[in-house]
């Protein structure tokens, strides 16, 4: 049964089997879907985007890069929003305002405006990571917490694969338009009911006077933090490499020797639940034996993974693919509870930094990267191992704690 906030006892939380409890976890798997379904739709078609637009590799990759830049630069801004109206209103507007441009992105008349409408998704689509899971934390029971935010991560999960898996067949029907409708298609509906589900908020309530810590001391001072930055630069360089090799491995799989097509290349994204059932092991692990150890053998494994994927047979890609996502993803996992296990002030500004520069480096290694694949592939794998074996090093230099 929930329980009831009253004048005369504080609001605790949703209880599991209330309705509040199965509202919010159900509206909230749906906002992870809309959010990130809608963010990575172009990236399963990049090769049909480039093609149809006539534009280069890492120009095609700039329809990922610049809805992630717009969310990485949105993320302090929807906190301070949420800090004044409430999370769950921001939420809804954020979903509202992407739902909207989302239909409207494939009508864009040429590549300039494509460009402009997947920055503003993005802006837009900020209000969904930078606030969930602080929704959870005030309206969920504190016994309950971790397993609705991990209901949450997975809905995310699920809404990235099915943005990209859905949109190829239906490029492969129609062109790259009819792929990003069928993407926001799914991301409106999942929109529209994360809308309509999520309750209003009872743990919240505007702070009254000045807050001990502002969100400028919040900033500084996790950025003052050398261990800190270690883990913000790991960040940026693993999710730039894995996105880069999913931005441009398309290209290769719809090339000789495989010369496979949209629709079948684009379901490679489907390597992405080794990561959803590595994220959660590596956080056990690195319980048991520490985050620092377990943080180097992901990226070790991320590093194999990106070897296997050298030699043009295509089992030997795919499972690269698999091994690579899987040791991303536990690597991720570590990281991002590092980061709020380590932040002594300003939580929600340390975790909104790590979000900045987990996807600023997708926004920048995932277009960047892209110019090393006119020497072929062995450029991109060679650039991604560059960064991987960066984030290797630095992973030495981060604090034992």
């Amino acid at each position: 049964m929930s329980v009831d906030a009253s004048p005369t006892r504080a609001w605790e939380g949703h209880d599991a089997g209330s309705s509040g409890y199965r509202r919010i976890l159900v509206g909230l798997f749906a906002a992870g879907i809309a959010a990130f379904g809608q963010m990575y739709s172009t990236q399963g078609i990049l090769p049909t985007v480039a093609q149809a637009l006539e534009v280069d590799e890492a120009s095609a990759a700039l329809t990922v890069s610049t809805a992630t830049l717009g969310l990485a630069a949105s993320v302090l801004g929807w906190s301070w929003i949420a800090d004044r109206i409430g999370r769950a209103p921001a939420m809804k507007i954020a979903l509202s305002i992407s739902l909207v441009l989302g239909l409207l992105t494939p009508l864009a008349p040429g590549f300039t405006t494509l460009l402009v409408l997947r920055g503003l998704e993005g802006l837009a689509l900020g209000g969904v990571p930078a606030l969930a899971v602080a929704y959870l934390a005030e309206e969920i029971h504190v016994r309950h917490v971790s397993v609705a935010a991990a209901i949450y991560i997975s809905g995310t999960t699920v809404g990235g694969l099915l943005g990209r898996v859905v949109t190829g067949p239906f490029a492969d029907l129609g062109g790259w338009r009819l792929g990003v409708t069928a993407g926001g298609v799914l991301s409106a509906i999942a929109a529209i009911i994360a809308i309509t589900l999520i309750p209003r908020a009872q743990g919240w309530s505007r702070p009254a006077g000045k807050p001990a810590t502002s969100v400028r001391q919040g900033v500084l001072a996790n950025l003052r933090d050398p261990g800190m930055l270690v883990l913000y630069g790991q960040a940026a360089l693993l999710m730039g490499g894995f996105v880069a090799t999913y931005n441009y491995l398309g290209f290769r799989l719809e090339r000789e020797p495989f010369g496979l097509p949209v629709a079948i290349s684009s379901q490679m994204f489907f390597a992405y639940l080794g990561g959803t059932v590595s994220s959660s092991v590596a956080g056990r692990l690195a319980a048991e034996h520490g985050r620092r150890k377990v943080m180097l053998t992901c990226v070790i494994v991320m590093i194999a993974g990106v070897t296997m994927t050298l030699p043009d047979n295509l089992v030997m890609v795919l499972t690269g693919l698999l091994v690579l996502t899987t040791g991303f993803f536990g690597a991720h996992g570590v990281a991002s509870g590092w980061v709020g296990a380590r932040a002594k002030v300003g939580k929600a500004q340390a975790s909104a930094l790590y979000n900045l520069f987990y996807y600023g480096g997708s926004s920048l290694f995932g277009w960047l990267l892209g110019y090393a694949y006119v020497v072929g592939w062995w450029g991109i794998a060679t650039a991604v191992l560059v960064l991987a074996l960066t984030s290797l090093t630095w992973s030495w230099l981060a604090a034992r704690d």
